[in-house]
């Protein structure tokens, strides 16, 4: 089940350890360790991201604090292993796992693009409504205001700050949240809960059958590793990476601090202002970084994929500059209609997986029917499982949608593309390891560009906008992190699958308590809109001006955008035909995608430099050479990563900003 179906060789090798057998072991360790330490992670998380906004770690396809408490936890491990004089047992690389696994979990609640864009605009509207923007006239009477903070009160404190939750005044406000947050809590559980029941029916096509390569979970795998103390921790390529981005960050944050500090500037100079005058000025904000982190991931991105990122990148740059020389933009939406094409590629690239994969699906399903008479009985059984998640969470998604006022059809398209992409976002996560910020393709969007505004109407948009939190960027979406939890499981029977689910459930839960708990405290404590640097506001801005926008100025069907999404669809389609047939053909339709729709703003440069560098790695040094590079660009990730995580560590200490080795 792939993109498109291949025969090429995969320039990706695996550094993930032949997994020994060993006998089941009493997990109860880690679990307790997990359970103790998310509400550690989605603090620390909350307080640098929200409050100093000091770290964007859960924007990044690798999460930064899961890797660095790992890190230190496989310190301590490694001390115990070998200080220890019958102190109990080290944690085996399956427990430490775990506890890894409970980690991501907890950022695909506490990250960017989930919790945090929901706190930014639960009260957005009713805090911020006044005579000019004429948001209560436009569309308070289609709002379900028990989802939302509607009390003044609650909400003035909630944007000014200074007050503590544990006080009398701070339980009065609290009052106000229950509904919403219990109500909220329950969606985002349902819907968490339909991807991983999504994942346990695609992991068997993409883990075991197609051995997809996930690059991202390599550096985990190496870390927790039995032999890592030798292969991994002594190896001095390791340590030339680490040390180099350590270095590089560490001089740039004390730079910070202390300007007669020497700087290395490795983030963002803009290109774009050496392009002043027309038609180049149509460039756009372009800018060039050198993260080390990104090198490092990118290094592990097959090589069409990390070439097509950056070729399609610079390409639509090129097509700004064309456009504006015909006078063709003339516009924000205007050409080269970067979303539509954007929503045309991802749309493409879900067609061909489901096409790709049709046999597969039909083996699932009567796996599934036959259940106990079925070849596999324990397999038919996850899958019947999996199946009963989704109707029993398609069931209360159709309850909630009725409930809050969606019509079927629309609440039927809505979450179709948001099921549609999280299915295409985990495959390409799985395959290629890249970035997926997809800022353009949201479903409210593409509802309003192929049917218009007047035939959703104003309650359909309106209720479009209060979902637009959780489908907005997609970076630390759930269900690639999921899928990856299995494949680190992957040949460790000391962990059984059923207690892998239910751990990820469980994490669930706590994740989801110890957001709501962490967000409260910080914003009451800082202010939305006083200290909270970074404090999601802008995506109540961003959600409700849009609707605005949206009633005032009623669109049509979008003609021409329409005509971009089928031209993205086409050339997703024909790029994925001609990588099938001609195996020198260098163009990955998944670039093309991410190129277009925001996932490369950032990482084009780092993605151009790891693709140089490992196209001459192969090139002249061959595959030995590449696997002699892994630990270096390993160590990259991990140094950069930690001194990263230190400086999100020493800035909330002392009250101040920090270096930020990312944005």
């Amino acid at each position: 089940m792939a993109i498109q179906p291949t025969s090429r060789t995969t320039d990706q090798e695996t550094v993930v350890p032949t997994p020994q057998t060993t006998p089941p072991i009493a997990l109860w360790r880690a679990v307790l360790l997990g359970i103790l330490l998310i509400p550690v992670n989605v603090f620390w998380i909350t307080v640098v991201e929200v409050r100093w906004y000091t770290l964007d770690g859960t924007s990044l396809p690798l999460f930064i604090t899961p890797v660095f408490l790992l890190f230190v936890l496989v310190l301590i491990n490694l001390a115990w292993r070998k200080f220890a004089r019958g102190g109990g047992r080290p944690l085996r690389q399956e427990e430490l796992l775990l506890v890894y696994i409970m980690l991501v979990v907890s950022c695909t609640f506490a990250g960017h693009d989930t919790l945090q864009n929901f706190f930014g605009s639960i009260g957005h509207p009713y805090w911020f409504a006044d005579a000019q923007n004429k948001w209560q006239s436009l569309f308070f009477r289609f709002l379900p205001s028990w989802l939302l903070v509607t009390d003044k009160q609650a909400l003035g404190a909630f944007y000014r700050g200074n007050v503590s939750i544990y006080g009398p005044d701070g339980q009065e406000y609290l009052m106000s949240w229950v509904v919403p947050l219990a109500v909220w809590g329950a969606f985002f559980l349902v819907l968490v809960g339909m991807y991983l029941c999504l994942t346990i029916l695609i992991r068997r096509a993409w883990i075991e059958n197609e051995k997809l390569t996930f690059p991202l979970v390599q550096l985990p795998l190496a870390m927790t590793a039995d032999d890592a103390p030798t292969a991994f921790f002594s190896n001095p390529r390791m340590w030339a990476g680490f040390g180099l981005a350590f270095c590089l960050s560490g001089l740039n944050g004390l730079h910070q601090l202390f300007p007669t500090v020497p700087q290395f500037p490795i983030k963002l100079y803009p290109i774009d202002q050496w392009f002043t005058s027309p038609p180049w000025n149509a460039i756009g904000s372009t800018q060039s970084s050198f993260y080390p982190f990104m090198i490092g991931i990118a290094y592990f991105m097959p090589l069409d994929l990390s070439f097509s990122c950056w070729f399609f990148y610079v390409l639509a740059r090129v097509f700004r500059i064309v456009g504006a020389q015909y006078g063709w933009s003339q516009d924000a939406h205007g050409f080269p209609y970067f979303g539509e094409q954007a929503t045309g590629a991802w749309v493409g690239l879900g067609v061909m997986l489901l096409y790709a994969g049709r046999s597969y699906w039909r083996s699932v399903l009567q796996s599934a029917w036959q259940g106990a008479h079925s070849a596999e009985p324990a397999e038919a059984r996850r899958y019947r499982f999996a199946f009963a998640g989704l109707l029993i969470g398609g069931l209360l998604l159709a309850m909630f949608s009725a409930l809050i006022g969606l019509t079927p059809w629309v609440a039927l398209a809505f979450f179709a593309i948001v099921f549609l992409l999280g299915f295409v976002i985990t495959r390409v996560r799985a395959e290629l390891g890249s970035p997926h910020e997809i800022v353009w393709v949201n479903p409210d969007q593409v509802l309003v560009t192929v049917f218009g505004t007047s035939a959703l109407g104003t309650q359909n948009l309106t209720l479009l906008s209060v979902l637009y939190w959780f489908n907005r960027g997609y970076r630390n979406h759930p269900m690639p992190n999921q899928l990856e939890a299995f494949k680190m499981m992957e040949g460790k029977p000391a962990v059984r699958f059923g207690g892998l689910v239910g751990t990820i459930c469980l994490s669930f839960i706590v994740s989801l308590l110890a957001t709501d708990w962490a967000n409260l405290h910080v914003t009451y404590a800082a202010g939305g809109g006083a200290k909270a640097a970074g404090f999601k506001g802008f995506v109540g801005w961003e959600t409700y001006n849009r609707l605005a926008g949206w009633i005032t100025q009623p669109l049509p069907p979008a003609s021409i955008g329409l005509y971009y999404i089928l031209g993205g669809f086409i050339l997703t389609v024909a790029l994925s035909v001609m990588r099938t047939q001609f195996v020198w053909w260098p163009f990955h339709p998944a670039g093309y995608a991410l190129a277009i729709s925001y996932a490369m703003e950032y990482f084009w440069m780092p993605v151009f430099i790891a693709w140089a560098l490992k196209f001459c790695i192969i090139r002249y040094g061959g595959s030995r050479m590449y696997r002699m590079a892994i630990p270096f660009f390993l160590g990259l990730i991990l140094g950069d990563y930690t001194i990263g995580s230190l400086w999100a560590i020493i800035g909330p200490l002392l009250g101040i900003p920090t270096y930020k080795i990312y944005i």
